[in-house]
């Protein structure tokens, strides 16, 4: 993983404020100023070894409870093509994908809440157990209204994962890296897709054993999977900095330090409503959840449907298990090429335009081409430009909101207000749709391209606004208007991302 400088990124030519709380003395060390170590002093070589060690303690588990979390979300278009729509008599899938993110949009908000209240090694696995039991449950039902009920309450106690493995990136990783480890996450996405097709081929040959079918087999074998990783975690998902044992008292002074220089700071804030609040009237945070909105659609259509798109291909059930593996390989490759992009020239909104852009030109060849090759090259097209598009814009809140409390509500808006793009996507992924006989999705790829365009819009919106307000304050700071400096600590926390010498990432 890449090694960053501990700054607070300003606009490129800004040296903002940084320089009050961060400074590198002609012998090359570091010193700042932080209220709750005093004066830290380390070394580049410092902060590189620690850097590499919290990526060793943070990213790995965090990165498989969400491997398992897609896993167990989207195996039931796998599941699909072992017979279970047959077997339960299940008349609309559809509704059975929207169950899951009723539940899903229901507790995000609720859920980082919890985990502000109690801490991520006790909420984040328990999170994980409950959702491994409803998975197995999941193959076990026996007819529609069964799934209908297990979908909603796996959506229900998966809600809290992302935003939450979110939040504690937030707490250990300064503004400029957070987005680099969050891309993690959704490659760790496109992995399941590649992991789950090529499990779901394997498991599929089960169909028989103990009386139950293929996909029976499938969700139970996934869901125990999960069960057994989340009895570990209670072990290794990491505490708060201040308060792990896997760092030293002087790699939590650094820690303080990197976040501090990041004007953004690190000891725990008492939970609060006054940051709900902030949270909920911050009209950047919904602009935040359209733009995951318009990429929520495209992303889970594309993780249930694939199978189900590839099989219309003229494939096998077991055939088009194993070629939804390649794609989602793709993606998980350019998700991170784009990332590291993304990072190094330091922008974001301008990458999740050109991800959208890209998806659009599958989603085209998906509708234009007459041939099975022409349709199967598009899924490479549209599945990486989506994958990677969402593994930027869902760094976003952790970047641009600060105060612990409001960033942690903003997460979860973003994810509630987004799926509610996957409510609407799921649900136009019929056929027929209505009266129209929408072949091979034809009618829904539109859509899809439609809502993509509104991710566009509100990247383009947010590009403007956020973009205009660090010139406004670049401005503001030039004249000499700075806050003043009687203001305490707990106000500096209170102002969050409103106070003057804040810039958004764009």
């Amino acid at each position: 993983m890449s090694e960053v400088t501990s700054t607070a990124s300003p606009p490129p030519g800004k040296a903002a404020s940084t320089s009050e709380a961060h400074e590198v003395q002609e012998g090359g060390d570091i010193v700042v100023d932080t209220p709750s170590h005093g004066q830290v002093r380390y070394t580049r070589k410092e902060e590189k070894r620690l850097v590499r060690k919290i990526d060793f303690v943070v990213v790995p588990i965090l990165l498989v409870l969400y491997l398992l979390s897609f896993l167990d979300r989207s195996n039931i278009g796998n599941a699909r093509l072992e017979g279970l729509t047959a077997d339960i008599k299940l008349k609309d899938y559809s509704t059975a994908l929207t169950m899951f993110f009723v539940g899903y949009v229901i507790g995000e908000v609720p859920a980082n809440i919890v985990l502000k209240k109690t801490s991520p090694p006790v909420w984040l696995p328990t999170l994980t157990l409950v959702w491994g039991i409803i998975s197995v449950v999941q193959g076990l039902v026996h007819n529609q209204a069964g799934l209908f009920a297990v979908r909603f309450f796996l959506g229900l106690s998966e809600s809290g994962l992302f935003p939450g493995s979110v939040f504690v990136f937030s707490m250990f990783y300064p503004r400029r890296e957070r987005h680099y480890r969050v891309a993690l996450l959704l490659s760790g996405a496109a992995f399941s897709g590649a992991f789950g097709g090529i499990l779901a081929y394997g498991i599929g040959f089960m169909r028989g054993v103990g009386g139950k079918n293929g996909w029976s087999w499938i969700l139970i074998i996934e869901g125990l999977l999960t069960i057994v990783v989340s009895l570990s975690a209670y072990w290794i998902v990491p505490h708060y900095p201040q308060k792990s044992r896997s760092f030293s008292d002087r790699e939590k002074s650094i820690i303080a330090a990197r976040m501090q220089a990041d004007r953004d700071g690190l000891d725990e804030e008492s939970f609060s409503w006054d940051g709900v609040k902030q949270a909920f009237t911050d009209p950047y945070v919904y602009l935040y959840g359209l733009l995951f909105h318009g990429f929520a659609f495209a992303l889970y259509t594309i993780s249930l449907f694939m199978p189900t798109i590839i099989a219309d291909l003229g494939y096998t059930a077991a055939n088009a298990q194993l070629l939804t593996v390649p794609p989602y390989f793709l993606a998980f490759i350019f998700t991170m090429t784009i990332a590291h992009i993304s990072f190094v020239v330091n922008r974001r909104l301008v990458f999740i335009i050109g991800c959208a852009c890209l998806a659009i030109v599958g989603y085209i060849v998906q509708i234009a081409s007459p041939t099975v090759a022409g349709r199967y090259v598009a899924i490479f097209i549209a599945t990486p430009g989506v994958y990677a598009g969402n593994a930027l814009l869902l760094s976003l809140p952790s970047e641009n909101v600060s105060g612990q409390t409001k960033r942690a509500t903003a997460l979860a808006m973003q994810i509630g207000f987004g799926n509610m793009g996957s409510i609407v996507g799921v649900q136009l992924y019929r056929r027929p749709l209505g009266s129209l006989a929408n072949p091979r999705f034809h009618i829904s790829h539109g859509l899809a391209i439609v809502w993509l365009g509104f991710g566009i819009a509100a990247a383009s919106t947010l590009w403007f606004l956020l973009s205009r307000e660090n010139r406004r304050r670049d401005e503001l700071q030039a004249k000499g208007q700075h806050e003043k400096e009687s203001i305490d600590e707990e106000e500096q926390k209170r102002l969050g991302d409103r106070r003057l010498d804040w810039r958004y990432h764009v």
